[in-house]
């Protein structure tokens, strides 16, 4: 027998389309509700209330609301502590059961076991979903049945897993019920402030999404693989936030990669589950190494040196142009995300988790799992990290893939007029050559703050002591 009535709670999910939650609901229930909590929990540890994703959000809501009263429906916005919001609304409503898609990170599972408990006091059912992720759980396992450590040997098993039914999108056809509690409350009644999005041409919601999917997909995700690390190129999809709010379906990405047989690209989205599956598992990533004999390495306290990395001022250009575009889009290019975070960790000597926190609280598209995941394997301390020994040479790097110094020259103008020669490390140049550029280093664009080769060799004595066997 069919439900009678049914609550929908959106969370990182923020479309009307492909979402299992919602096919899940309108299948079983015969009257549909929607809800979104602005959850204090969460608002109240944002570090500024001129947050971008929480004005992406809103922005990304007033869509969805949009959409759904176009259903007969509408969103029913609440702001408080989701484990309290929920329960009290389900009750209100007369709903037999929450449906919900799954979150995996800790903070997040401990909420919604709350509220299955406050629910199931009630005598009302919590249903999850699995919608941001192709496989979880169990689902991709190693032959002994545990989750894998290493990416390469777990592609392998997700793409011999993969079926077409996994990308087919969970349809969504049906009406919605209408309610009088529904609307979007305003950002100023949520305490936070507009944002620079429309300046940065940051376009939320389903639309936005739809946007850089088809200029992605109608001809450059064939030259990702080519393109996707040079940061000067147009050659990634930019989707990254969308994703990270569910605006756009994973499964309709898989599902084009696979047409397209963009493995590269594939392969990307296959790390993001991968990253989840290591969180879901093994939940101690937050906060601690994966490989715990890391937990010991004796980090340099620098106060000054991190101050320098934050505001894109160490003297290597290529780290700066990367971290000043953060502090100015809340975006970094994939690779450059890479080469700070090796940075930080190897060439500074800085814990890695003062850097993920700096990302954590600027990055748009923050997400604990790929945040979490990216920045233990460049230090070396997560599963399937890179050798310890490999440190990222700031200045190759940035010849490699930046040659021409596009992207330096957009993001540290003072070294705009130097020679491709010289842009990848101004200190080289000699007197003469900065007086006559008018680009003096010291006075116009700081001296590195590290010496590269110093301090790969103190980084390897650092990890190098962590590796070696205790004896008595």
């Amino acid at each position: 027998m069919p439900q009678e009535k049914a609550l929908v709670w959106f969370r990182r999910d923020l479309r009307d389309y492909d979402h299992a939650a919602l096919s899940a609901a309108l299948a079983e229930a015969r009257e549909v509700f929607c809800a979104f909590v602005f959850d204090t929990r969460i608002l109240d540890a944002l570090p500024a209330k001129h947050d971008r994703r929480v004005h992406f959000i809103h922005e990304s809501l007033l869509e969805l609301d949009t959409t759904l009263r176009r259903r007969g429906g509408g969103l029913i916005v609440r702001h408080g502590p989701a484990s309290d919001e929920i329960p009290a609304l389900a009750c209100e409503l007369g709903v037999s059961a929450v449906f919900a898609n799954r979150d995996y990170e800790p903070a997040a599972k401990q909420r919604d076991a709350e509220v299955t408990a406050k629910l199931a006091a009630t005598g009302i059912a919590f249903h999850d979903f699995k919608d941001q992720a192709i496989f979880d759980g169990a689902e991709v396992v190693t032959q002994a049945g545990r989750p894998f450590s290493v990416f390469t040997p777990y592609k392998n098993a997700w793409l011999k897993r993969l079926t077409a039914a996994d990308w087919v999108a969970r349809p969504c056809d049906g009406r919605l019920a209408g309610s009088s509690l529904g609307g979007v409350p305003g950002l100023a009644e949520l305490g936070f402030e507009a944002t620079d999005l429309a300046t940065l041409g940051i376009v939320p919601g389903m639309s936005g999404a739809r946007r850089l999917w088809e200029d992605f997909s109608t001809g450059r995700i064939d030259h990702y693989g080519a393109r996707r690390d040079f940061p000067a190129v147009k050659g990634v999809s930019y989707l990254s936030v969308h994703l990270r709010f569910g605006t756009i379906s994973v499964r309709e990405l898989v599902s084009a990669a696979i047409e397209r047989r963009a493995d590269a690209w594939l392969s990307e989205l296959i790390w993001r589950d991968f990253y989840f599956m290591i969180l879901d598992h093994f939940p101690r990533v937050a906060g601690h190494a994966f490989k715990p004999e890391y937990d010991t390495i004796q980090w340099a306290h620098w106060p000054e040196g991190y101050s320098a990395w934050c505001a894109g001022r160490t003297g290597y250009p290529l780290v700066d142009a990367a971290m000043r575009q953060l502090n100015h889009s809340g975006w970094m290019h994939n690779r450059l995300r890479m080469v700070v975070a090796s940075f930080l960790s190897k060439g500074l000597g800085i814990d890695w988790r003062l850097g993920e926190k700096y990302f954590a609280d600027h990055l748009n598209d923050f997400d604990l799992s790929a945040n979490n995941g990216g920045w233990q394997w460049a230090a070396s301390t997560g599963c399937d990290a890179q050798p310890y020994f490999r440190i990222f040479n700031p200045v190759t790097q940035s010849q490699k893939f930046d040659p021409e110094g596009r992207f330096i020259r957009r993001y540290v103008p003072e070294l705009a007029r130097l020679g491709n020669r010289h842009i990848h490390a101004p200190w080289l140049m000699s007197q003469h050559e900065q007086e006559a550029l008018d680009v003096v280093i010291g006075r116009d664009y700081p001296l590195p703050v590290v010496d590269h080769g110093r301090a790969r060799e103190e980084t390897l004595a650092r990890y190098a002591v962590v590796r070696k066997p205790a004896f008595p």
